[in-house]
């Protein structure tokens, strides 16, 4: 099983050091407004569930939401939440753990497919997903592009983040296709590095194929902006077809 690096103290200080990076209404609303809608009247699988972050306004919404997640402490700060009793989350990589039910949506948000570190698991993901699909069901993935065309010649470390609260930088390995990202919380002593896997949009409509999928969409964000060759995201949606 893949190591789980949001265990502990990690865990619980999660919600807080994430802050308005992640938890603002702004960036929460347009990412609950387009799940809401592809899930209609079926239910959603959040892949890498976490604290709730995403599933639990969801399911405020009406739409039933079940998660897998590799981190057990994560989703004990998930079940300290209102509402998260109707959520049901199995604890595993999400490449290969399954939950009981089909689903109109399934999604990974917030880089959280990069945390798979192979292809050959990445692509594992996808026909899991897929399994979990209803025919027309829909693959929602939300992942940061690389952003090798923005190194100076020669450099692998690019700050992604500079804040007071946080500062974050990439560093690129980019004979392997792979990048840790490095995060440093002034006024803690450590550093919190991890590793991942960076993909490029072809590679997912590959993945997605291989699985029985194909691309319906793809956008540079949740309120429908184009993705072009300057986008720094991808959000990106693939629908079951067998």
């Amino acid at each position: 099983m893949a190591e789980d690096y949001f265990s502990g103290s990690r865990a619980e200080r999660y919600d807080e050091q994430a802050g308005a990076r992640l938890f603002a209404p702004e960036v929460i609303g347009p990412i609950v407004d387009v799940l809401a809608k592809l899930a209609g009247d079926g239910a959603a699988l959040e892949l890498g569930i976490g604290t709730g972050r995403i599933a639990l306004p969801l399911r405020q919404r009406g739409v039933r939401v079940s998660g897998i997640d590799l981190s057990p402490d994560m989703v004990a700060q998930l079940r300290k939440k209102p509402g998260s009793e109707s959520i049901d989350v199995a604890i595993g990589d999400f490449s290969t753990t399954t939950v009981d039910g089909r689903f109109t949506v399934a999604y990974v948000v917030a880089n959280t497919i990069l945390n798979i570190t192979t292809q050959d698991a990445q692509v594992a993901c996808f026909q899991n997903v897929a399994a979990h699909l209803e025919p027309g069901g829909c693959f929602a993935i939300d992942v940061v592009m690389p952003d090798l065309q923005r190194l100076p010649y020669g450099e692998t470390f690019r700050p992604f983040h500079v804040g007071s609260n946080h500062i974050g930088i990439d560093e690129y390995d980019v004979a392997n296709q792979g990048l840790i990202s490095h995060h440093y919380y002034p006024g803690e002593d450590e550093v919190a590095s991890i590793p991942f896997r960076y993909v490029w949009p072809a590679e997912l409509d590959l993945m997605a194929q291989l699985a029985g999928m194909r691309l319906r969409e793809r956008w540079s964000g949740w309120r429908r902006e184009p993705f072009t060759s300057d986008s720094m995201r991808l959000v990106g949606f693939w629908e079951k077809t067998t």
